[in-house]
């Protein structure tokens, strides 16, 4: 008998979402690493910023070569961050101050250290044999077929043990599990439900599209080596010269992501949102969105790369209407994964204006917004020296790839503290000089800066029901400017945002109606002139379309 649907109020359609990674967020003990109790003590802080929810990264047990996404644990919290008490009281906490608590799930793959991986690998017979992927060498010694790692090199690992070897489709420490088991999907399902049973509100599942993979292990179709623009960008990792057919993105992925949906509908006000790491990103997000009957919503790394002109916004959000019709998107502008948005938008020195006018955009298209820590204090990425590098991504990579280190080191509460207020003078990444001045409490002293744009931005928000929820309509391209109309039956709000360093103006379809610029958002730099909007470098407004 299928168990009946629990109710759900739909929350994540357009609320906030805030991403925490747990390392760099509060230090409570003194350790130089972020833990549950330090989060728990700066919750306040995401409240007073308007978000609906927090996303944490991965705090499971775990030997730490991909800093928590090689879990050794499922159900249980690692000592560096804390006790299962802790993320209880964390939770606690949270729901008190009215915030959501999605948790990262690591699914795809496990660490090397993860008691079914030390099964399986112990025999060909045992019982839990077939819980990853293996395969006999080709007759040469060599791996089975030419998939790649993402983080370099082949996606294979000899293991005496087994006298095989197993597939990594990320570091050797975490191999793939074998999702054509269903023992494996209900083990899976099993850890999933754990959480949900203590009481969190949903997930974000890593690499949502690497579950399975073909069963055949045929070869991948070269791509070539990049050329033109993105020749810069891929050439130092080989893993984009393929198209990955075969080793993720498979038909099957639909099925578990459908079981899995089950399982969340059993629960309350619960949701997923999926990171789809794929050359068609936009195409992935509207197969596994789609129908309500599999995840609730999906981000690509569309937004997470440098270009942000307005034809290329324009073609993106024309592409996905398209593409992805019924689906719910979540826009990220960046995570623990990408250069922080300041740098990669902005370079060495932003423009203020144009960090106001990309958390604007983000906050009112169709979808829900993820910020990630630090966004809203515009930190810019931070220079770390090789010697204090921790991601080894970034360490085999040097110097073509510097890693994701500059993107994840503790975030600033006190400008004059020697430790910045994470909690310790030493920690586990160096502090950023460059982020003394953009701290917490500076800028909660300075009613202009950045955080508090964004506190008014986030509360304008929340009385807007067309950004909320609304339909989106795009104005026609514009070499500067990009515009779209945002639509309940009952009203619609214009939206232009000037993505140049030079003024410029649109002339508006007459069919639009009349205007009236909305107050309070926060936004500046537009005014309404007849049918015309006259925007400044980086400007931007909200209108209400009578």
């Amino acid at each position: 008998m299928t168990p009946a649907k629990a109710p759900n109020d739909g929350w994540w359609r357009g609320g906030v979402i805030y991403q925490i990674y747990p390392r760099s967020f509060a230090d409570s003990n003194g350790d130089g690493v972020g833990d549950l109790p330090g989060i728990t003590q700066r919750l306040d802080h995401v409240a007073r910023l308007g978000a609906d929810a927090i996303w944490l990264s991965p705090f499971f047990k775990s030997p730490m070569k991909d800093f928590g996404y090689d879990v050794s644990d499922y159900c249980d919290v690692d000592p560096m961050f804390g006790t299962l008490d802790d993320f209880r009281a964390l939770l606690a906490r949270a729901h008190a101050l009215g915030l959501k608590v999605m948790i990262d799930q690591v699914l795809s793959h496990t660490s090397d250290q993860h008691p079914w991986f030390d099964e399986s690998r112990s025999s060909a017979t045992s019982p839990k044999a077939d819980w990853y992927v293996w395969a006999d060498p080709r007759p040469d010694g060599t791996p089975p077929n030419n998939w790649l790692s993402v983080f370099g090199g082949s996606a294979w690992q000899w293991d005496t043990r087994r006298g095989q070897y197993y597939l990594h489709n990320f570091l050797v420490g975490q191999p793939d599990l074998n999702f054509h088991n269903p023992q494996v999907r209900a083990a899976i399902l099993g850890t999933v439900k754990f959480w949900l049973d203590l009481g969190v509100d949903g997930y974000r599942l890593d690499t949502a599209n690497f579950y399975f993979h073909d069963a055949q292990l045929r070869d991948n179709p070269p791509r070539g080596r990049p050329s033109g623009a993105d020749a810069e960008s891929k050439t130092f990792n080989p893993y984009d010269w393929q198209f990955h057919r075969y080793d993720k993105s498979r038909p099957e992925n639909l099925g578990f992501l459908q079981e899995l949906r089950a399982l969340l509908d059993r629960y309350p006000h619960t949701t997923m949102v999926g990171e789809i790491g794929d050359a068609d990103g936009l195409q992935r997000m509207a197969e596994y969105t789609a129908g309500a009957d599999k995840l609730h919503m999906a981000y690509s790394f569309d937004l997470l790369g440098a270009r942000h002109d307005a034809p290329f916004l324009h073609e993106l959000l024309s592409r996905f209407g398209t593409i992805v019709g019924d689906g719910w998107p979540c826009w990220a502008l960046a995570n623990h994964d990408v250069t922080r948005l300041a740098t990669r938008w902005g370079g060495a020195s932003p423009d203020p204006r144009l960090l106001r006018l990309a958390a604007a955009m983000q906050l009112s298209l169709r979808g829900t917004p993820c910020l990630y820590q630090g966004d809203e204090l515009g930190l810019p990425e931070a220079d770390v020296a090789y010697e204090d590098l921790q991601d080894p991504y970034g360490i085999s990579m040097w110097p073509q790839f510097k890693g994701r280190d500059g993107c994840r080191t503790p975030i600033a509460w006190h400008a004059e503290a020697a430790d910045m207020g994470f909690g310790c003078a030493r920690p586990w990444l160096p502090l950023a000089a460059s982020h003394r001045a953009l701290a917490v409490d500076a800028q909660e002293a300075d009613t202009g800066s950045l955080l508090h744009f964004y506190r008014r931005l986030l509360h304008w928000r929340r009385g807007q029901p067309a950004l909320l929820g609304g339909e989106m309509q795009l104005l026609p391209a514009h070499a500067q400017v990009l515009a779209y109309v945002r639509s309940t039956p009952v009203e619609r709000v214009l939206c232009a945002f000037n993505f140049s360093a030079a003024p410029a103006s649109v002339v508006l379809p007459p069919e639009l109606g009349s205007l009236a610029k909305l107050p309070a958002s926060g936004l500046e730099g537009g005014r309404i002139d007849g049918p015309t909007l006259r925007l400044e470098p980086f400007g931007g407004l909200f209108a209400r379309l009578d």
